[in-house]
């Protein structure tokens, strides 16, 4: 009897402490982990409390910001990695416990996909269904796997494959798509160059995911083949569309560190064979790797560790390791584009000088904003290659870290985020006399038939933004940074990517991917 009352105690006091927490403290407003700002107690309105979305509003507001939210967060993670389940019979593939739920970021997403872009779950198709093994005088190789461990893997949340442990663990996004995937993608770019004429170069970059080239075998069932997807995308270019084999230059080098092990991106190493794959397209010159300084922002852990809700990524911090050019002339001009809560665009800034590689410190998660501080800031780099080539880059966050690669290659870059774009690109090239384009995003979002007709509707339309005066700098290009209009969220917060782009050229959602 004695032993029930001292366990009814027990729980009643953890209890009653948690109460107090959750009514009494101080109620969290960002979550490092997530990287998003948190909700915000609703505005009353008779309409909404008889609608009864003011209710649902501050019950959402009041689970969404309970106090120490991050720490909660963490010893669930550590509880997850101790409840991890062995799947199949299969000892060196498991699954976490709970993989899915309603803190899941993901969790409205098709397929519990990292992207989610009508991704279709079929079985993986082989090389042999692809539809051609070349395009346009492409080829790309197999992959031979040289670089693939053969340690074990999980699945965590979100669709989020973690292979190995300890200091060298991996967080890869799984990927769904069909070999016959893309072609709405692949028809967006045959548009651009009929749209464009002649006189302007139109080039497709797909970059593959982390997950293609390090996935242990065992795994492998749990992601679809990137390959297909590929070489099926670049088999319906036509138009005079020039294709750029990213796949092949990251292959070659897969060994070396190209993807970040704790992040959704690339590493600028990545990028810059992805870089030199494009130049050498585009038959521009290409400034090689030892005419860079190198810099190092350490124990970084970004952003697949809130996406996988692992602790083994967070305990696996890694090296964030950028470059930037030796002895180059050139000047980065910013438009900020400002951002409602629902991430519509209220406005922009007008133009303001700015430093397009943006430092970070030690242990800063937000690391990958190095290159022009992330999406949203609208770009034109200037530099002293004058060759009269002029180029413009519409990407998603993949391509960000591709221009620093580029200065000694074109004498102007222009760099446009289709996500947040609001004039027509068609105009845009006129205006600016470029002659060469490039379409750079990941796989994922070249699978997505959204964003194809996101790239479709920005090519003739466009929707205006009513201008903001930023703060007016008075030193210098860094200050000008910092004194312009920025983001109503923490600039490296991630949100679930968006899956509703549509010929509405309204963005529901931010995607960081």
């Amino acid at each position: 009897m004695r032993r029930s009352q001292i366990f009814i105690f027990l729980v009643g006091t953890v209890f009653a402490a948690l109460t107090i927490v959750f009514i009494f403290f101080p109620r969290t407003s960002f979550s490092e982990l997530e990287r998003r700002e948190l909700s915000t107690f609703p505005q009353f309105t008779l309409d909404a409390l008889r609608s009864g979305d003011f209710t649902r509003d501050v019950s959402a507001w009041f689970s969404d910001t309970e106090p120490f939210r991050d720490h909660f967060l963490s010893f669930a993670m550590q509880l997850k990695g101790y409840m991890a389940l062995r799947s199949g019979g299969d000892d060196d593939v498991s699954f976490h416990a709970s993989t899915s739920g309603p803190e899941d970021e993901f969790a409205d997403e098709t397929d519990a996909n990292m992207d989610g872009h009508e991704l279709v779950a079929e079985p993986a198709d082989t090389l042999g269904e692809v539809v051609a093994d070349a395009a346009k005088g492409v080829e790309i190789a197999d992959y031979d796997g040289h670089a693939t461990p053969q340690g074990a893997a999980k699945m965590a949340s979100s669709g989020v494959i973690v292979v190995g442990s300890g200091p060298t663990t991996r967080a890869l996004m799984a990927f769904g798509g069909s070999s016959k995937g893309g072609v709405k993608y692949a028809e967006a770019a045959n548009l651009y160059k009929s749209v464009l004429g002649p006189d302007v170069s139109v080039y497709c970059m797909v970059v593959p995911l982390a997950s293609e080239f390090y996935t242990p075998e065992k795994a492998r069932k749990m992601t679809s083949p990137q390959l297909p997807v590929i070489r099926n995308i670049y088999s319906h270019l036509d138009g005079g569309v020039i294709p750029v084999d990213a796949y092949s230059a990251l292959a070659h080098h897969a060994d070396e560190p190209i993807y970040l092990r704790t992040d959704h991106h690339w590493a600028p190493l990545g990028a810059y064979y992805a870089a030199e794959a494009f130049a050498k397209a585009a038959g521009v010159p290409f400034l090689t790797l030892d005419n860079y300084d190198v810099h190092t922002i350490r124990n970084f852990v970004g952003t697949m560790y809130g996406f996988s809700k692992d602790i083994a990524v967070k305990n696996a911090p890694e090296d964030f390791v950028y470059y930037t050019p030796r002895g180059v002339d050139y000047s980065t001009t910013f438009t900020t584009i400002n951002l409602d809560k629902k991430f519509r665009p209220i406005g922009q800034s007008k133009p303001f000088k700015g430093k397009f590689f943006q430092h970070h410190s030690d242990g800063s998660p937000s690391a990958y904003l190095t290159f022009m501080g992330g999406d949203y800031n609208q770009t034109v780099v200037k530099t002293g290659t004058a060759n009269g080539r002029r180029l413009v880059i519409i990407k998603d966050s993949y391509g960000n870290a591709i221009p620093g690669f580029l200065f000694g290659s074109f004498e102007e870059i222009h760099v446009l985020d289709h996500r947040y774009f609001r004039k027509d690109v068609s105009s845009y090239v006129a205006e600016n006399g470029i002659t060469d384009l490039v379409m750079v995003n990941n796989i994922f979002n070249a699978y997505s038939s959204g964003v194809a007709s996101r790239y479709r509707y920005i090519l003739t339309h466009s929707t205006p933004v009513p201008a903001a005066e930023p703060a007016t700098p008075k030193s210098s290009p860094d200050s000008a940074a910092k004194s312009a209009p920025q983001p109503q969220q923490k600039p490296d917060s991630v949100a679930a990517p968006s899956t509703n782009v549509s010929d509405d050229p309204v963005v529901e959602r931010r995607d960081s991917l």
